[in-house]
């Protein structure tokens, strides 16, 4: 009797629970499904900004013989990383195993083997309030799209075959330890330290630019570099792709919240903002240089605001949003046009001053207007201290994408050797690495 009496009690008060605490009552539902529904849509956002968005970006950036190559570069990529993301490079960067919050041993900068072609992952797996298997589709969204971002730099001229080599090679042994140091949580390097990244402005944007750089001077100068216009074939497929980038980036910063909540959409907000206020800039510079605003300029100012608020889209409000739109538009046109000038290395679509300068932008000011004096969201704030630690994270980020890339590139030289021969990018990349043509006129 007085078990039936004690089960009654139970029952009860697991119906008041409900009914006066609803709260306590969700917290035992792990898996929220507004959560789940967003991130779906998030991770197909994201997709969509590889393929085909910078496809079409990069495609219509470069002569008419070369287009299809760009877009066979970025499907194979979103093939190839996709299959070590699944078989390792989800369990380097996300395996916890091992990992002690503040200690400095091997899995503080990769993670373990416990998710190896994920391995006891199932659809009742969990992280956070989404099922884990969506978190795994999510980051690798951004795996896919972080080397696709390089191949700008050595466009119309890299062998296919050494694309392919570079990209395993390079997302191996950068991305996936640099994305463990960041977003592996408690026991992570860069976690550890409290540098804060949002979005990938170090895990997307500053990896990639330093590798591009590396690869712009390593493959070498396009034939006719500053001797012979090289000029975009289509900016109308530039401008869609930039369309299809820009939305998609509503999942890449708004998605990175994991949750469908007021992060989510201050995220939104900030991504819509950002890049606005950089494409105004740097038409505004080539109004006043050149006379006349282009669209190529608006894009490319678009796409820099764009980088830069994304290591800062979880910590900062419209004021911040405004103010690393304007820097990056300003720092970034000097990046792409008078610094590679000066220097002479052929970064055929600006990777490293567009992406290496808005992401570097951003993760520094997300120390200044994450305050929220200045309409962030970082409570007890120590600007300096915490510029001191995004300073550090984007050296370090860099020296070490450098120097993986060097080996990538080298390794990839005496298997294939980097560069189609004169004759063959006379010809274009389209027929001598396809044997097929974008265009058939």
């Amino acid at each position: 009797m007085s078990t039936r009496v004690s089960n009654l009690h139970l029952r009860i008060m697991g119906l008041l629970a409900i009914l006066i605490l609803p709260g306590a009552a969700q917290a035992q539902d792990t898996i929220n499904g507004g959560d789940t529904a967003w991130i779906i849509v998030a991770s197909a956002l994201v997709l969509f900004m590889m393929i085909p968005g910078l496809a079409m970006f990069y495609g219509g950036l470069v002569r008419t013989k070369n287009v299809l190559s760009l877009f066979m570069q970025c499907f194979a990529i979103t093939a190839i990383v996709t299959v070590m993301w699944v078989a390792y490079g989800y369990s380097l960067a996300f395996d916890s195993t091992g990992m002690v919050a503040g200690s400095r041993g091997l899995h503080a900068f990769v993670g373990g083997g416990g998710k190896l072609f994920l391995s006891g992952i199932t659809p009742d797996s969990v992280s956070g309030t989404i099922p884990e298997v969506l978190f795994v589709v999510f980051q690798l969204t951004f795996a896919i799209i972080t080397p696709g971002l390089i191949i700008g730099a050595f466009a119309e001229r890299m062998r296919f075959s050494a694309v392919l080599i570079f990209t395993f090679i390079w997302t191996t042994f950068c991305y996936f330890p640099i994305c463990h140091m960041v977003w592996g949580g408690p026991g992570a390097f860069f976690a550890d330290l409290g540098v804060i990244d949002f979005a990938g402005g170090i895990v997307v944007h500053l990896t990639a630019a330093a590798a591009a750089l590396v690869a712009a001077i390593m493959v070498g100068h396009r034939k006719g570099y500053r001797k012979t216009p090289l000029m975009p074939h289509s900016l109308a497929m530039t401008m869609g792709g930039t369309a299809m980038l820009w939305v998609g980036w509503f999942g890449f910063n708004g998605g990175s919240a994991l949750s469908a909540n007021g992060s989510a959409a201050m995220a939104i907000l900030v991504t819509q903002i950002s890049p606005c206020i950089a494409g105004l800039v740097w038409i505004a510079i080539e109004w006043t240089k050149n006379g006349k605003p282009s669209a190529l300029g608006f894009a490319t100012g678009a796409i820099a605001g764009l980088a830069a608020i994304t290591p800062a889209a979880g910590s900062v409000g419209p004021p911040g949003a405004f103010a690393i739109g304007a820097v990056s538009g300003l720092f970034c046109y000097w990046a792409a046009i008078i610094l590679k000038n000066k220097l002479g290395y052929d970064d055929a679509l600006d990777v490293v001053g567009v992406h290496g300068g808005g992401g570097l932008v951003g993760t520094l000011l997300v120390a200044i207007f994450g305050a929220p004096a200045l309409g962030g969201w970082i409570e007890d704030l120590d600007m300096m201290k915490q510029l001191g630690l995004q300073a550090f994270a984007a050296i370090v980020t860099i020296i070490f994408s450098i120097i993986v890339a060097y080996v990538a590139l080298k390794i990839a030289d005496v298997l294939v050797g980097l560069r189609v021969d004169e004759q063959e990018e006379e010809e274009g990349l389209d027929v001598s690495d396809h044997g097929e043509v974008g265009y058939d006129f």
